[in-house]
């Protein structure tokens, strides 16, 4: 090859270099397709796992509970005061159970919304925790653990006999 044809072609990988190229374009393709359609698949997971409609429309059963404090709250009683947020959580044992029960009390409370956690625990020993913890709201006690049931909170991130941090309003 020659000197000349040897600096032209020099020349054009050079121009070649400098320019996207289709196989580079390509590449980028290859790499981004993928992402997106990952993304996609979690928006559409995320929009379509919403709540389940039969769940939505039935109605809250009803209940009446033992409380920390001594009384018996029902639900329906409870209702006639508004919205209410049904708390079940772990209970004795986990502290962050009962450190969370003061603030998304008062938090609902400033909204309207009437806030009962309901533990498994014995009585007495939910009580003696929420006295560690200065905690003065009524704990409901579900202690055969049929209201945990009827609301589908047992089995929920692990937990076979009891509920974690779950919520119902």
């Amino acid at each position: 090859m020659s000197r000349a044809a040897v600096e032209a072609r020099k020349r054009r990988e050079a121009e070649l270099a400098k320019k996207p190229g289709r196989a580079s374009l390509w590449r980028w393709f290859g790499f981004v397709i993928p992402i997106v359609a990952i993304v996609a698949l979690v928006i559409v997971g995320v929009v379509s796992s919403g709540p389940d409609e039969a769940v939505v429309s039935t109605p809250a059963p009803d209940f009446a509970l033992p409380a920390t404090n001594g009384t018996v709250v029902s639900l329906s009683d409870a209702l006639s005061h508004g919205d209410v947020l049904l708390y079940f959580s772990m209970g004795v044992g986990c502290d962050g159970c009962f450190a969370q029960i003061p603030e998304i009390r008062d938090e609902l409370a400033s909204q309207g919304v009437v806030f009962l956690p309901i533990m498994v625990d014995p009585i007495d020993l939910v009580a003696g925790e929420a006295s560690r913890f200065g905690i003065s709201t009524p704990i409901l006690i579900d202690d055969s653990r049929q209201v945990s049931a009827a609301y589908g909170m047992l089995g929920v991130y692990g937990h076979a006999d009891r509920p974690s941090h779950s919520f119902a309003l």
